[in-house]
């Protein structure tokens, strides 16, 4: 999937969620973080390198179910997942190379 530049404010449930077949990245933040902005470009090039991998950039915020489900703390927070289950988190990437491990983890077909 292709790498977006926004985060959608429509979430899916936790159980559409643990229900995903495949690698998936969830991502965690807000359009207005400075540090989600300062991460956009790291994290696109990681995933531009994974078309496999589905992508989820989910606005998160005070009362959001499913970063609340997480345990999200601070943005952005990254989840990788394999068939729902997740593999592995980084909070606030500093690289690109930490991300293209992660997505390395969960996409096998690589």
């Amino acid at each position: 999937m292709s790498p977006s530049s926004h985060y959608q404010s429509s979430a899916p449930t936790r159980a559409e969620i643990d229900a995903l077949p495949g690698a998936t990245l969830l991502q965690f933040g807000t359009d207005w973080c400075g540090h989600c902005q300062a991460a956009r470009e790291l994290v696109n090039e990681a995933v531009a390198a994974h078309p496999r991998v589905r992508h989820l950039q989910v606005e998160d915020g005070k009362g959001r179910p499913l970063g609340r489900s997480f345990g999200v703390k601070l943005w952005p927070t990254l989840i990788f997942l394999r068939d729902g289950k997740e593999v592995e988190r980084l909070v606030r990437p500093g690289d690109s190379a930490a991300v293209k491990r992660a997505l390395s983890g969960i996409d096998t077909d690589a």
